[in-house]
């Protein structure tokens, strides 16, 4: 059996993988919108917002945080929530180069 010579990081896959699954998710991409139109909000504003269960938004907001999509800050009982632009930005241009857009 011939070797490949592409080596991959296990580490780098695995994150890669869960950060494409966290921006792939319809609701999580409009609770990333309703983040970027506000810069920094609560999971308060959000599912009352976006009418949607505070258990379904906070599920995906947990998704999002353990992709490093958004970082949260608390403050007394209320978490903030802000976008990780380099991250997604880092997303964006590997999801171009796959897709031959960019080199």
């Amino acid at each position: 059996m011939k070797q490949t010579k592409v080596k991959f990081s296990s580490d780098k896959l695995n994150y890669s993988c869960n950060l494409m699954r966290a921006l792939a998710h319809p609701l999580r991409l409009r609770i990333l919108e309703y983040i970027d139109e506000h810069g920094t909000t609560n999971v308060n504003s959000i599912y009352n917002t976006l009418n949607i269960e505070q258990s379904i938004t906070s599920q995906h907001l947990k998704i999002l945080r353990m992709a490093d999509v958004v970082s949260s800050e608390r403050d007394g009982k209320m978490v903030f929530y802000t976008i990780n632009y380099p991250i997604v930005e880092k997303a964006n241009i590997a999801v171009q180069r796959f897709l031959g857009k960019i080199k």
